[in-house]
């Protein structure tokens, strides 16, 4: 029996080992992948212990002192913890609303294009926005809407409405910053739908016109139900970002008038950490940040495999 399980192992580890051999052209491709994932995703882990301790420079981390959970206190009691964990959750939320869905809306409109040279053009057009930076998009919404040469300002100047400060107005921060993603995102996150819808059989299409089904209905009965465990991923990994909001837009969207609503738990710990150099307190909150990530990723893929079939792991 020993020597049965013995045989078992050593098979089984030429098996394995001989997988890899064969396959050792996509390791090496993989290699630079597994590399930067290593330095930038997993050694940093390590400088988590920064919000349990007290840091003291000369020190370094490892000789800091241990102070527990005194920065997590010190965030949770602040006066500031309910307008940064309301303004990121709200601004999450309404981004998860109106962005995933429009992609998903797109690539089936694009689908079902029969000119393929007008389907071409308008997938070019709808992708470059993607390219743009974000310091290069802010300033356009900047442009667009000023409030003295802004072209939107102009056109309610023009039909006899008063000129409205949209980059001031905190009741305007969320719905700029929203549908200025959407504009920029929405092609570009299309591709993976449209790359999903390819792998429908023509063959159900054809035997839905057969039977004289509508386009409307074959989106809906053959399309739709063809990329769903897609849609299931996606919106798992979205909700496991959804705290995680652009830094840098959020940041260059900022000005004194719409901080109540501007001011997000990411743009605060980088004012805290680098411009106040207090390291462990912003450590402790992003650290939390980071928390409730992986609590909403792991619910959210806790309820899709009991629905159905489809979650990450």
């Amino acid at each position: 029996m020993t020597s049965e399980l013995t045989r078992g192992s050593v098979l089984r580890k030429r098996l394995r080992y001989g997988g890899v051999a064969r396959n050792y052209q996509l390791y090496i491709m993989s290699l630079p992948g597994i590399v930067y994932l290593v330095l930038f995703r997993y050694i940093p882990i390590a400088g988590a212990q920064l919000a349990f301790k007290k840091f003291i420079a000369r020190a370094g981390i490892w000789g800091s002192p241990w102070v527990g959970f005194q920065h997590f206190q010190k965030f949770f009691d602040s006066y500031q913890f309910s307008k940064l964990l309301g303004n990121t959750l709200i601004l999450s939320v309404m981004q998860l609303v109106w962005s995933f869905p429009i992609p998903i809306l797109l690539a089936l409109m694009l689908n079902q294009m029969n000119n393929q040279r007008f389907r071409k053009v308008s997938q070019t057009i709808l992708y470059a926005p993607y390219f743009i930076s974000t310091v290069v998009l802010v300033g356009m919404l900047q442009v667009f809407f000023s409030v003295n040469i802004g072209i939107f300002n102009n056109m309610l100047a023009a039909l006899g409405f008063a000129r409205i400060e949209f980059l001031s107005d905190p009741s305007m921060f969320r719905p700029l910053y929203i549908f200025s993603g959407i504009w920029q995102s929405m092609g570009y996150n299309s591709i993976i739908y449209l790359a999903a819808l390819t792998s429908v059989s023509p063959d159900l299409h054809e035997a839905a016109v057969v039977d004289g089904a509508t386009k409307a209905q074959r989106i809906l009965h053959i399309d739709l139900p063809s990329i769903l465990p897609t849609v299931v991923i996606m919106l798992i990994l979205s909700v496991g970002r959804m705290m995680t909001i652009g830094f840098e837009k959020a940041y260059l969207m900022q000005n004194a008038r719409n901080l109540g609503t501007a001011e997000i738990i990411s743009t605060f710990v980088y004012k805290i950490g680098i411009q106040q150099a207090q390291y462990e307190y912003a450590t402790a909150i992003d650290l939390f940040n980071s928390i409730i990530n992986l609590l909403l990723m792991t619910s959210v893929n806790y309820m899709a495999r009991r629905v159905g079939e489809t979650s990450l792991w």
